[in-house]
């Protein structure tokens, strides 16, 4: 995942040997597939070893370092690994425990997280909640909306978050950036899409700062070509994406973002690249 990821590649730069273990078959669980598998192959590059389909078992700090007993996810023969430090990056979870919710009357749910309505007020009236401990993701950016539009309705006005247009980010390097919906989740709900990639190896910018590696895909519905998702890696992705999720959050088409003006040389020009191939009409190519 994200943190493990992270932290993971700022140890591999820093001159540690890193070995990530993974439960799953890939890395970057829900992002989009070519993404992971092009992260992966960048990573490796940098030094980091992926265990995949493995699954820890125990772990025991020695006067040495950590001992890890692992086995493969689907039953097998397990083996020891033996490193100075274990990073535990599983995730995170709401911390709603301890606080006397339910002796409070307010729900939760089976995960833990706080039951709201539309307007972020829980079962109790008056009592509102917001951020990690509500359904969503677990992201800073997406609590800040959930208070502003809180407040904004509890003022008698019109408060509004999408959590489709929730950008996530994972903070490596090269970064990467994910917005609206994968392949995977265009296929498994039966929409029909095109897509359109550009490589930052044909963008001037990328090649003049010297991170060429990565790419920019956009997808969009096959019918109205309105943007679906768009997926970046690729150095400053995390602040790239966000031309995208303007662009989204006014319903544009890929042709709206192909056929505005982008400045040279910047990375966004790859933005616009990705938008013209949806089409078959990438230029710099």
């Amino acid at each position: 995942g994200y943190i493990g990821l992270e932290l993971g590649t700022v140890w591999a730069r820093l001159g540690a040997e890193v070995e990530v273990i993974e439960f799953l078959p890939r890395i970057l669980p829900g992002m989009d597939d070519e993404i992971a598998k092009k992260f992966t192959a960048m990573a490796k590059k940098q030094g980091l070893r992926f265990r995949l389909k493995t699954a820890v078992k125990s772990a025991k700090a020695t006067k040495t370092g950590v001992s890890l007993t692992v086995e493969p996810a689907g039953g097998g023969d397990a083996e020891t690994i033996k490193a100075d430090v274990a990073l535990v990056a599983v995730g995170r979870h709401p911390a709603t425990d301890g606080l006397g919710l339910e002796e409070a009357g307010i729900a939760l749910t089976e995960r833990g997280r706080i039951k709201v309505d539309a307007r972020f007020e829980t079962s109790v009236e008056d009592v509102y909640a917001i951020g990690d401990v509500i359904d969503g993701p677990m992201l800073a950016h997406k609590a800040e909306e959930d208070g502003v539009a809180a407040v904004e309705m509890m003022a008698g006005h019109a408060g509004h978050v999408d959590y489709d247009l929730v950008p996530g980010i994972v903070y490596t390097a090269p970064e990467v950036a994910t917005l609206g919906k994968s392949e995977e989740a265009l296929k498994e709900a039966g929409i029909e899409y095109k897509k359109g990639s550009f490589p930052f190896s044909a963008n001037s910018r990328a090649r003049a700062q010297g991170h060429p590696d990565g790419f920019v895909k956009i997808l969009a519905d096959a019918g109205t070509d309105r943007v679906l998702g768009v997926h970046i890696i690729g150095h400053e992705a995390g602040t790239i994406i966000h031309e995208c999720a303007t662009a989204m959050a006014f319903g544009a088409s890929s042709e709206d973002i192909a056929r505005t003006c982008h400045g040279h040389p910047t990375l966004n020009e790859a933005v616009k690249e990705a938008a013209l191939a949806v089409d078959g009409r990438a230029i710099h190519m």
